[in-house]
């Protein structure tokens, strides 16, 4: 299983202010990032089938992007 991959986060004013202000604080330069993950965004339903599915195979599923 690969690791989440990194992106630059999308910040807005508030965030980004937050952050170069923690950049004065700790006098270094930071760079934000969002992290991504590979899993597929599953509704609750698709959720409670995926985990049926589980429990009746006795394996543990994962759903990935695709």
């Amino acid at each position: 299983m690969s690791p989440p991959t990194l992106r630059p986060a999308d910040l807005d004013d508030s965030a980004l202010a937050k952050v170069r202000a923690l950049e004065e604080q700790l006098g270094v330069p930071l760079v934000a990032y969002a992290p991504e993950t590979p899993y597929a965004p599953l509704t609750e339903d698709q959720v409670a089938d995926l985990q049926r599915a589980e429990a009746e195979l006795g394996v543990q599923l994962l759903a990935y992007r695709s």
